[in-house]
């Protein structure tokens, strides 16, 4: 492997013209996935199983404590006595990040594809570790289903991605026509009509809240809030409570986030996603890459940590997001969390805090699609740390903390769902660190997850579309693997 590894380093040099262009000219970055197959996979094997040396695949480490840091400090200066050579000569420090990132991604799916989780089909009962449930669909008929909250009399409202508001009855049956009065907007890729939150006195006040990707001029959009009342089957007393400046607004259909959090003192907050524009996420000028707080009317509170600093949006809560598609507030605490997509690898769950930095893409635990890096830093002064991160990535959607009364020893745990994993998960939040269990897996791609006023466990899936509930089921009878 030595030998190879030199060939590469003179060969890449000689194509080039030398060490002095090199330097001038710096080589592109490498697909380390390209890089494991052409100098690792000789030695540990195509697929990380091993070979000459040991598997990548099981957590056991000839040197170290197996964590990054170990591991990219293996991969730079090797373990001669082990066999193992030096890639430093080879291999940047953004470049051993992303063979880190490659070799965590690889592992991560190994061990998935090695577990066994519920799939809980009709009828099936899923023993999990403190509750016993079944998953019931409630409702189909839906079209790409992407937020739904619940009215005070039962009524659902479900927000479907092409544009289109939908409306139950108590009893859960879907009226024929969608609401009318729903703003237009930008139906492509990541964008369309996204969160739907039922303000907590909605007896008293009336208020819904939408958000949604609002068209700008071309191809630009940005994501934007109403609030509305609903009469009939319609939306009266429209209120636009956030819209950007138009010369904020972005081209492309990626990242527009957003869910809704009301934190019962009259403010609501809600997130935008980067845009596709990742530097943006830095620029406190800009709307994207942040998560935003205003009064229920759309007025700027007073003590916004930016709501002083000339030519900031005012809104601005926290800043330095990537796409954060779940947001939540602790029903006893109101500490505020959300979990957001990174690129591949490197899903985040944040505690979210006032005027703070969460270092998108300053730091990430991801690499780019293609596999080259991004950068080599996790951590920076100044830049938050999640509370945990998901290598592989998961694809985090919707995020609650539990707060019904049908799975007591599941109050105030955070229920999680994921969209290209398709797993709903249980996550304890300690002082230690956040325990994590699936729930299940593999039966769509869940978008949004509530707790219903039943105290059941709501879920709005895609691929199919449909709504579901997860409700308490006897022990016994026909059981899924857990």
């Amino acid at each position: 492997m030595l030998l190879r590894i030199s060939a590469l380093l003179v060969g890449t040099a000689a194509l080039v013209g030398g060490p002095l262009l090199l330097a001038q000219a710096p080589a592109p970055k490498k697909d380390v996935a390209k890089v494991w197959t052409d100098v690792c996979a000789s030695c540990h094997g195509a697929n990380m199983q091993g070979a000459q040396a040991p598997s990548m695949l099981d957590d056991t480490w000839i040197s170290g404590n197996g964590d990054d840091a170990a591991l990219a400090a293996t991969i730079k200066a090797g373990r001669t006595d082990k066999g193992m050579p030096a890639f430093g000569g080879l291999l940047s420090d953004e470049e051993i990040r992303a063979m880190v990132v490659y070799i965590r991604e690889t592992a991560g799916k190994a061990k998935s594809a090695g577990a066994t989780f519920a799939k809980p089909e009709p009828n099936v009962v899923v023993q999990s570790e403190k509750h016993t449930f079944k998953l019931e669909t409630v409702l189909e008929g839906v079209n790409t289903p992407w937020g739904l909250d619940f009215l005070p009399d039962g009524r659902m409202l479900i927000t479907e991605k092409g544009g289109t508001l939908r409306i139950t009855d108590a009893k859960g049956v879907l009226a024929a026509e969608p609401v009318q009065g729903v703003p237009v907007v930008t139906a492509k890729g990541q964008g369309g009509l996204l969160d739907v939150g039922v303000h907590p006195q909605y007896a008293k006040n009336g208020w819904i809240y939408i958000s949604y990707s609002d068209p700008g001029e071309g191809e630009a959009a940005m994501t934007a809030v109403i609030r509305a009342k609903l009469k009939g089957n319609a939306l009266t007393d429209v209120q636009q409570i956030f819209k950007a400046p138009a010369a904020t607004y972005r081209t492309g259909n990626p990242h527009f986030g957003s869910r809704f959090v009301f934190d019962g003192k009259g403010h609501v907050f809600f997130s935008i996603g980067d845009r596709g524009t990742m530097t943006d996420a830095q620029d406190v000028t800009r709307p994207n890459g942040k998560v935003h707080r205003v009064n229920e009317d759309g007025s700027i509170p007073a003590d916004n940590p930016f709501a002083g600093k000339a030519d900031a949006i005012k809104s601005i809560w926290s800043y330095g997001h990537r796409n954060p598609q779940g947001l939540t507030m602790h029903p006893t605490t109101g500490t505020l969390y959300d979990v957001e997509h990174g690129p591949r690898g490197g899903d985040e769950l944040n505690l979210v805090e006032k005027g703070k930095n969460y270092g998108w893409p300053v730091i990430t635990y991801g690499m780019n699609y293609n596999g080259t890096p991004m950068t080599d830093k996790t951590a920076a002064p100044g830049l938050e740390q999640p509370l945990t991160y998901w290598v592989p990535s998961i694809a985090v959607s919707s995020i609650g903390f539990y707060t019904g009364a049908k799975f007591p020893q599941w109050k105030g745990n955070l229920i999680l769902g994921s969209l290209a994993a398709q797993e709903l998960r249980r996550l304890e939040i300690t002082a230690t660190g956040v325990k994590q269990e699936v729930l299940f897996k593999n039966v769509g791609r869940l978008r949004d997850v509530v707790t219903g006023p039943d105290g059941a466990i709501y879920i709005a899936f895609n691929q199919p579309d449909r709504i579901a509930r997860l409700v308490p089921a006897p022990a016994g009878g026909t059981a899924a693997a857990q």
